[in-house]
């Protein structure tokens, strides 16, 4: 049974409450003993690490997120936004929890995970080399994140555990929703939904700051565990696809969710509308602290 101490949840619980990132997102990089923040701009193309020199090691919490880029809060108030690159590597002690490393790591990097980053400096841009976090700050920040202090408890528990994964969805402004559908116990995807999925992904990256979220769900057939693991299997393979056949990129994702048989779109008295539950939905948001800059 892991413990957490009251005072570290209680920073987490705060970076996660924190207001989105606003105009430090576009902001040059100022001296921290003048005003206590150090923030970077995105350059459109980044030089190889060979190019760049050696820059500060960060350490402390994520308290935002925008496309490519996150600030990281620390102890003493200071914060620094950085770029994250196809070249960072995401490391955690103890591997990596459900999705394969890659994937998780990338999309585990959510508001309220205390982090430590490595560093290389380019001009006034600050970028990742290295991330690391521990699984037990990560299951924390993930409870926290998530609404909920248990994973999955039993029947009717499930299921308003579930609900509050969704808890944050009022920080984002959803911008589109695209639903494949699948069949009974199945989660592979047909030709259509393939193709359904890189053109949402390709709408999705031209909208400045955007980030997906995908969430699966399955009709109301089968046990509420039989359920949970196929909606997270159908939320997974369509998170693969994006990234690895549509080109969209892992730390643009946020973290993926299942959602058993809640939220039905439609009656699941019936073959038609079980079918419309079988779904996975995948949802183009953009922060409301960020939504238009």
């Amino acid at each position: 049974m892991k413990t957490v101490s009251k005072t570290s949840k209680a920073l987490l619980l705060a970076a996660t409450l924190a207001v989105p990132a606003t105009g430090a997102f576009a902001q040059q990089v100022t001296d921290s003993s003048a005003n206590g923040v150090l923030a970077t701009v995105n350059a459109d193309r980044l030089p190889s690490r060979a190019e760049m020199t050696e820059g500060p090691e960060v350490e402390g919490i994520i308290s935002a997120r925008s496309g490519d880029r996150m600030q990281v809060t620390a102890s003493d108030g200071t914060r620094t936004v950085i770029t994250i690159d196809d070249e960072t590597e995401i490391k955690s002690k103890g591997g990596f929890l459900g999705l394969s490393s890659k994937e998780r790591a990338a999309s585990s990097l959510f508001n309220g995970l205390p982090v430590k980053v490595k560093t290389m400096q380019y001009a006034n841009v600050l970028v990742a080399d290295e991330i690391r976090f521990s699984n037990d700050d990560l299951e924390t920040a993930a409870m926290i994140f998530n609404g909920t202090d248990q994973r999955f408890a039993q029947n009717e528990a499930a299921t308003e555990a579930l609900r509050g994964r969704m808890g944050d969805i009022d920080k984002y402004n959803i911008k589109s929703t695209t639903n494949v559908y699948f069949d009974t116990g199945r989660w592979n995807l047909s030709p259509e939904a393939e193709a359904e999925l890189c053109t949402a992904a390709s709408q999705a990256e031209s909208m400045d700051n955007a980030l997906l979220l995908v969430v699966g769900y399955t009709d109301a057939d089968g046990s509420q565990d039989y359920n949970q693991e196929l909606s997270e299997k159908r939320a997974g393979r369509v998170v693969n696809y994006l990234q690895q056949a549509c080109g969209w990129k892992p730390y643009r994702m946020l973290t993926p969710t299942g959602m058993s048989e809640a939220d039905p779109a439609a009656d699941n008295e019936t073959e038609y509308g079980k079918a419309q539950n079988r779904r996975v939905a995948v949802n183009v948001l953009v922060s409301k602290g960020l939504d238009g800059l």
